[in-house]
Parts: structure tokens; C-alpha cells; sequence
């Protein structure tokens, strides 16, 4: 059996075989967006509560403890302005990014 000018047979394959590296990077970069989304959602939340922590008079020790325990290889830093005490992290994320986060609380506060 000969085979036919035009003939179809394979194309299919030749296209996903085109198409298959392309899926497969829109997924990974997507996943590694939500991961680093995540991950900044995670670092505002323990920011403000290490805030929180410092305003109450909770020694430095115990606030950079807060930030630490809910992201792994977060940078923290402590500052004060005015009535407001100051809490700002960075950490590293996917595809050798970081995320960074501030947070400020009155002092004395409850």
C-alpha cells in the first residue's frame, strides 16, 4: 500500500509533540506564581503579629521568633517612628525572588 499525497497520519502527535513543552511552562511558571503568593500572604500575616507582639513590649528575641516559625529564612527588621513600632521581613521565594512585608502597630497598645 502506497501512501496518499495529503496524508494526515501523524500530524496530531507532531502538533502535541509542539504544543506539550509550552503547556508544561505556563503550568510550572502559574504554580510557582501561587506559590510566591502564598508565601507573601504568609509573610504580611506574621509581620503584623510580630508588630502586634512588639507594641505589647514582648522582648526582640520572641518577635523575630514569630516571623521565623511562619516562614523559613525571613530577614527581619525592627524600627520604631514616632508612637509606631515597626516590623518589616524579607524572604526568599521561587525563581530566586524575594518577598518582602511591613507592618506597624501603635506602642502600648493591647
Amino acid at each position: 500500500m502506497r501512501p496518499r499525497l495529503g496524508d494526515d497520519r501523524g500530524a496530531v502527535v507532531a502538533e502535541f509533540a509542539v504544543a506539550l513543552p509550552a503547556v508544561v511552562l505556563v503550568l510550572v511558571l502559574g504554580v510557582g506564581a501561587l506559590a510566591g503568593a502564598s508565601r507573601q500572604v504568609r509573610l504580611q500575616d506574621a509581620v503584623a503579629d510580630a508588630a502586634r507582639l512588639s507594641a505589647r513590649g514582648e522582648p526582640e528575641e520572641r518577635v523575630r521568633e514569630a516571623v521565623a516559625t511562619t516562614v523559613e529564612e525571613a530577614s527581619v527588621d525592627l524600627s520604631s517612628r514616632g508612637d509606631l513600632v515597626c516590623v518589616s521581613a524579607s524572604a526568599p521565594a521561587l525563581f530566586g525572588l524575594r518577598v518582602t512585608a511591613s507592618g506597624c502597630a501603635l506602642a502600648g497598645g493591647l
